[in-house]
């Protein structure tokens, strides 16, 4: 049994969510979201972000972490912003000697609901199917939890020399 962090990097909110798996199977174990629009100034938000990070690693020690790669932002400023608060969840990685595998949206939206064009809504839905639950928080953490599942199909169909590279072997 693996257990796999998905992590969905925001400028305002970061989604986080933690399930295991065996094989192909997923349980949904916990999930949240890392609210940075109260916090004043972008390296207090970036702070903030990396010690919740922080503290769900602790927490929860997952055995691989999945996050979402960049895509284009709506402008450049927001994009700038959004790649920042992601190397602050990158460096917590770091720091915590936690590989990690990136996948884009439409990886994840292939793995969890069978194609990557699919929409929020789809995607929701299969999350909601293959753990077994009722998602009731904002769209983040339902992300970070789609991110996760997905990140539990990598792992589950790597090579054994994959996952030793990546101490999950």
């Amino acid at each position: 049994m693996k257990r796999i962090l998905g992590i969905d990097p925001g400028s305002q909110r970061t989604g986080w969510g933690v399930v295991e798996s065996t094989g192909s199977r997923c349980t949904y174990v916990a999930s949240g979201v890392v609210d940075l629009r109260k916090v004043d100034g972008l390296a207090n938000k970036l702070g903030h972000l990396s010690s919740e990070i922080e503290l769900v690693l602790r927490e929860y020690k997952p055995s691989a972490v999945t996050v979402e790669s960049v895509f284009h932002g709506k402008n450049a400023k927001s994009a700038l912003v959004l790649g920042q608060a992601r190397g602050a969840v990158l460096a917590i990685l770091g720091r915590a000697s936690m590989d990690y595998i990136e996948l884009s949206p439409a990886e994840i939206k292939l793995n969890v609901a069978g194609h990557g064009r699919a929409g929020k809504e789809q995607v929701a839905q299969m999350v909601e199917r293959l753990l077994k639950i009722k998602l009731k928080g904002p769209a983040d953490e339902f992300d970070a939890l789609a991110i996760a599942i997905a990140g539990s199909a990598v792992v589950a169909t790597s090579t054994r020399e994959w996952m030793t590279k990546h101490g999950l072997g």
